[in-house]
Order: C-alpha cells, then structure tokens, then sequence
C-alpha cells in the first residue's frame, strides 16, 4: 500500500475535502475489515432484498463477496490508495483509487446509507477530476449498468467507453486533453 501523504498531487491528501462535512481520509488497517464489511453490505442491500434468504444467509453470503472482494483489490491493485472517507472522527465511507497504469483508476468509492444523498459523492469525485486536471491524467471505472451513480458520474463528465458485461467502462478526460483510449 503506498503512503498518500507523501505525494501532494494526488486526491485526499492534505486538507480536507472542500466539502460542508470537512471530510478526512485516512489509509485503511485491519482494524476497519468489519467497518468495511459493513459498508460493502450496505451497497449490496437493494439487490439482495428480493432473494428468499433467511437474513443469516444474506449475512454470510455478503461476507463472503466482500472477503473475496477485499482480496481481489489488495492482489490485483497493490499500489492502490485504500482510504476511509472519515467525517468528525466518524468512519463513513471508503474510496480506493490507483493510478498504476497512467490513468486514474477509480476502483471503488461507497458510504453508508446515512451518508449517501448530502453531495458527499460530488465533493469526493470533484476532488478527483481537480487532481486529472492537474496531471492531465484521465481518469476511469467500472459501474453496473443499472446503478444510480451513473447520473453523477454523468454530471462530473464521465461517458461510456464501452459496456463490458456487468460493468460499463466510463472515462473521464481531463478538458482540452485528448483521450488516452
């Protein structure tokens, strides 16, 4: 895991977010697996709902994804940034962002449902496309077709590259940049 505090350029880092919640960030440790858990099961809530499962079931089934999740991430993105999104001392969300292949890859951002709707999302993403701005770097995810964030990431000038199965590949490039695609 790289030390965000230790490149100023990059998102999160320094003071905190330009937001009405003056958010922190801090590096993820053990300590937060079960906060983490959590918050992963939070996304998962809607979907899951439908499925006649007891609610041990779902538990266990959400543990396992986040667990199979959680590795894939730490494997498959070593230098990534895993931070919580940290408000008045309070855990409320993560954003996990690497920058190891030139773009910025914007691998997951999430917070709890009591957080979700107050323009938390847009501050984090806006801190992000200033960051591309500056580096000129383009910056990229993956979302499911049907979720709702679509339409902020529409909003902070990201479009479809291309559909790849249950992801959408969306870039965002930085204005008067030509595509890195």
């Amino acid at each position: 895991m790289t030390n965000p505090a230790l490149d100023p350029a990059r998102a999160f880092v320094g003071a905190p977010c330009v937001h009405a919640h003056a958010l922190g960030f801090r590096p993820i440790h053990e300590g937060d697996l079960e906060f983490l858990c959590a918050l992963y099961a939070s996304t998962r809530a809607d979907e899951l709902a439908p499925v006649p499962w007891s609610a041990p079931e779902k538990e266990a089934f959400l543990r396992a994804q986040f667990g199979l999740q959680h590795r894939y991430y730490q494997q498959t993105f070593v230098q990534a940034d895993y931070l919580l999104v940290i408000c008045a001392d309070e855990r409320i969300g993560r954003v996990y962002v690497t920058r190891e292949h030139g773009d910025i890859d914007l691998i997951d951002i999430a917070l709890l449902p009591a957080w979700r709707g107050r323009g938390i999302g847009t501050a984090l993403l806006r801190e992000l496309v200033a960051e591309s701005e500056r580096t000129r770097r383009d910056i990229v995810l993956h979302v499911e077709p049907n979720n709702p964030a679509k339409r902020l990431y529409a909003r902070c000038g990201f479009a479809l590259v291309e559909n790849r199965g249950v992801y959408d590949f969306l870039r965002r490039t930085p204005q008067g940049a030509v595509s890195s695609e």
